[in-house]
């Protein structure tokens, strides 16, 4: 007989689901025996794919209110329902915050704040009407809580991220709840462009008090937690996974001198 899964029978949309983070979480929740459905705007080579079972993947530009409610109206035409929605889109380009355009920082804002709310409000109206309701997670960040130079938008926009999951909490229980999940440094196939070559990526990694950077699957088994009904008291809050953090700068300035 076949061992029943956590996330059987349950439709799992996740943003951005097609490479590094977003993938990673697709794939653990495909694991878990979940129907996911993956979202970008443009077809990947390949697909999250776990034991045989594929994701399935519908375009889909997150900054459009109007395509982020196509997209949630095709998923319940299919499908029947929607109970878990992660949205993991988003993301920004280093840039000096001086001298960028104010355009480009409203396209950071609109795709990694207002995109959330698109999203969220799309899966809530169905969620309502369920008579178990559903969860909503955002991917925040680290970004939100600490210093990010080079993406001082994308911080900001974040940290917005983490005021709405704590007010959509209040307006939506108890049928939905609304969490967020804020990786730290996490090593995806485009580390390389931040942290370089192999070397770069330990040295980074070695920084961190758990010794390595997080992997998509790291995240992915945060989301399943925060998903399930092992999590039913948890909303409105954010879930830190950073290893240890990163440790205080004074710490080896005090021991410049000492070498």
């Amino acid at each position: 007989m076949k061992q029943k899964n956590e996330f059987d029978q349950r439709i799992v949309l996740v943003t951005g689901g097609t490479k590094g983070i977003g993938r990673g979480i697709a794939e653990g929740f495909l694991a878990e025996g979940a129907t996911v459905v993956v979202c970008a705007r443009s077809q990947p080579e390949t697909l999250p794919e776990v034991g045989g079972r594929s994701a399935e993947f519908m375009a889909c530009d997150v900054r459009e209110a109007d395509a982020v409610r196509a997209l949630v109206g095709t998923i319940v035409a299919s499908h029947g329902r929607l109970d878990v929605l992660v949205h993991n889109a988003g993301g920004s380009p280093p840039v000096d915050a001086a001298t960028v355009s104010p355009r480009f920082h409203e396209g950071v804002i609109r795709l990694n704040l207002t995109a959330a709310l698109h999203m969220a409000q799309a899966a809530n109206a169905v969620m309502q009407t369920q008579g178990e309701g559903g969860v909503i997670v955002f991917i925040g960040s680290v970004s939100a809580l600490r210093p990010s130079p080079g993406t001082a938008a994308y911080g900001a926009a974040k940290a917005a991220v983490l005021s709405l999951a704590s007010s959509l909490a209040v307006e939506w229980a108890p049928r939905v709840r609304v969490v967020a999940v804020s990786p730290g440094l996490v090593r995806t196939e485009q580390s390389h462009l931040h942290f370089g070559d192999e070397a770069g990526i330990a040295a980074v990694g070695a920084t961190i008090p758990a010794g390595r950077m997080a992997e998509p699957s790291d995240i992915a088994q945060a989301c399943l937690f925060v998903a399930s009904p092992r999590a039913a008291y948890l909303s409105g809050t954010n879930l830190l996974l950073h290893g240890g953090g990163e440790k205080p700068a004074f710490l080896a300035a005090a021991k410049a001198g000492q070498a």
